[in-house]
């Protein structure tokens, strides 16, 4: 068996996995298709002091399959037909109607990231130090400062704003600032 990359539409690719899922063994193809895959990225968002933890898809509109073609390389007739029946579907990435095999080496690192056991989620914090910033909420609401340093484990920027002609540090949630 290969992997193979299959289209879906975006958003829609865990509902696609785990339809695939039941088709394969509904349809009896345990033999044809393998394991089918969605890395995840498990990213922490703290508002207001409450923490949730969100697990978007890393690679946004794929799905990764194992499965064996035919001689020619072409998908199976049955699986095709399976495949093309659910819901969110495309096609495989490759051409005429012949899907393109992955390589060893991007397999081992599909396979890692889903794999991956359930580390500590990451915060994503699209500030770096030296950006300008505006606070959008808080009791410092409209004011414009300078990122200082970042946490990203509590999710907390120190910004540099100007008070009363004064330079003042500010411990703010990264949430409540915007790009100026």
């Amino acid at each position: 068996m290969q992997w193979y990359v299959l289209r879906v539409a975006a958003n829609k690719e865990v509902q696609v996995k785990e339809a695939l899922v039941q088709n394969v063994k509904r349809e009896g193809l345990i033999d044809i298709i393998g394991r089918i895959e969605v890395p995840v990225e498990r990213i922490k968002r703290i508002r207001g002091g409450k923490q949730t933890v969100r697990k978007p898809p890393k690679y946004t509109g794929y799905v990764f399959m194992e499965m064996e073609s035919t001689e020619d390389g072409r998908v199976p007739e049955k699986v095709w037909f399976m495949i093309k029946g659910t819901a969110g579907v495309g096609d495989f990435i490759g051409t005429d109607g012949v899907p393109i095999p992955m390589r060893d080496t991007e397999v081992a690192k599909i396979l890692e990231e889903a794999e991956k056991p359930e580390e500590a989620p990451s915060i994503r914090v699209e500030f770096k130090k030296g950006d300008m910033i505006k606070i959008r909420e808080g009791a410092f609401e409209n004011f414009e400062g300078v990122v200082d340093s970042i946490d990203p484990e509590r999710g907390i920027v120190k910004v540099i704003v100007t008070i009363f002609g004064r330079s003042t540090p500010l411990d703010i949630e990264y949430w409540q600032i915007e790009k100026a």
